[in-house]
């Protein structure tokens, strides 16, 4: 039996005149003595539907309920896309039976983050949080899609680990039939490998880290946008593509999704091009300037990041910093020194407040970092399997890591990263 023709409701437009048949969910409802209003969405958009009333009247249709619509599609200056349908025949595909605390056209504004995730299906239906994933997905999109025309390659690695690529403890560990592994704090480890052979690789993926925070910025998994580039001079240069980076993605964004960036933003996003970069003890003499602090030693918390993205914007008008030099002994074994004063070359990006980047120039060469696990404690043998790839023609390279929840809070100003995350994985919460 073949099937009948679907037509998507973004596509209806041309079908002006002509039966159509539409599958798509009841979003609002209105039931007149003799006219019943039926609008019905799926994922291309929405249109509105009119029937008689007493022709659905025992049907007893419900807000949510799948439904599918033959008609007939007729010019309605009235209706928001210039035309409706005139319903010849409705069939309900699946009956709505639990009592929900919501539908997908309520305002959920005051519904809290458990109950908006419990029902997540649901919320997804629901304009203001589905156009969240929306923006994600167009992120992730704009992200791939500039890499590729820098020449680099989308590589894809394990994120079962023998060991911390950090050489810390926050690991998730794993029973791996008779021994223990763990799950990927990073993708650092393969990044560089993939450089030592495609010169420029990006990954995305999963990333996990058992850090006991209970935050409205951490989770324990999230998904990590990197990349890694070969023959670099500096860490600036990292620097520089991640702004031209950014630079395309925001663009992008502004362009195709202004209607929708409008409704969590007042202003387009920013030129990330002309951000500043400013050295970490140029950072604290401005915080002890402007804000009098002098607590901060070999790294920035919350309320820094917040001060300092003030500061850039009333300075540039952008609000957003990159953040180079951290002390050397705060970063990963790997990173490169920057001059002799206990330096590194690792920068963060700090955007609208928040933390959004870490990145770096790594060490090239084996024995330095031989060296540098020997100044931490820690025996180079139990690196040997990565430590032998640096024999191998490794370049100066660096590269970054952007955690995507996190920026796709920042852009829609959500104040909780888990409202930017389809399920959070946190201290606490491991379902649904």
């Amino acid at each position: 039996m073949v099937s009948p023709t679907r037509t998507l409701i973004g596509s209806l437009q041309s079908s002006l005149s002509e039966q159509v048949l539409i599958r798509g969910w009841i979003y609002r409802l209105r039931e007149l003595a003799r006219t019943t209003f039926i609008i019905v969405k799926d994922c291309s958009g929405e249109v509105q539907c009119v029937a008689d009333s007493a022709s659905v009247r025992e049907m007893s249709l419900k807000l949510d309920e799948p439904v599918e619509i033959k008609g007939k599609v007729k010019p309605d200056l009235r209706s928001r896309g210039g035309f409706e349908i005139e319903v010849i025949d409705i069939s309900i595909l699946n009956r709505v039976t639990h009592l929900v605390p919501f539908n997908s056209c309520s305002d959920i504004s005051e519904i809290g983050i458990d109950t908006i995730l419990a029902y997540r299906p649901l919320s997804l239906r629901n304009d203001s949080v589905g156009n969240i994933f929306k923006i994600q997905a167009a992120i992730l999109h704009n992200f791939r899609q500039f890499l590729r025309e820098q020449h680099f390659s989308e590589i894809i690695t394990s994120k079962i680990v023998s060991s911390g690529t950090e050489g810390g403890t926050n690991l998730f560990e794993i029973k791996y039939f008779e021994r223990s592994a763990y799950l990927a704090q990073s993708p650092q480890f393969y990044k560089e490998q993939g450089v030592a052979g495609l010169e420029r690789v990006f990954e995305t993926g999963h990333v996990y880290r058992a850090e006991p925070h209970a935050s409205s910025r951490h989770l324990t998994e999230y998904y990590s946008l990197d990349l890694e580039i070969g023959f670099i001079h500096s860490p600036e240069e990292v620097i520089q593509l991640e702004k031209e980076l950014l630079s395309y993605v925001f663009e992008r964004l502004n362009q195709e999704y202004a209607h929708l960036l409008k409704k969590y933003r007042d202003k387009p996003l920013p030129e990330i091009i002309n951000a500043p970069t400013w050295e970490f003890e140029e950072c604290l003499e401005r915080l002890h300037l402007h804000f009098n602090r002098t607590d901060l030693v070999d790294d920035l918390d919350p309320e820094a990041e917040r001060q300092l993205c003030q500061l850039a914007e009333s300075e540039t008008g952008i609000p957003a910093v990159f953040v180079i030099g951290f002390p050397l002994s705060a970063r990963p074994f790997y990173t490169h020194p920057r001059g002799n004063n206990g330096a590194s070359q690792s920068f963060d990006l700090l955007f609208e407040g928040v933390e959004i980047t870490t990145g770096g120039q790594r060490l090239h060469k084996r024995e330095d970092l031989e060296q540098a696990l020997t100044n931490r404690g820690i025996p180079p043998a139990s690196f040997e399997n990565h430590l032998q790839m640096f024999e191998m023609g490794m370049p100066p390279h660096g590269g970054l890591a952007i955690g995507l929840e996190r920026l796709t809070a920042r852009i829609l100003h959500l104040s909780n990263v888990r409202q930017a995350t389809l399920y959070p994985r946190d201290r606490y919460r491991i379902f649904p």
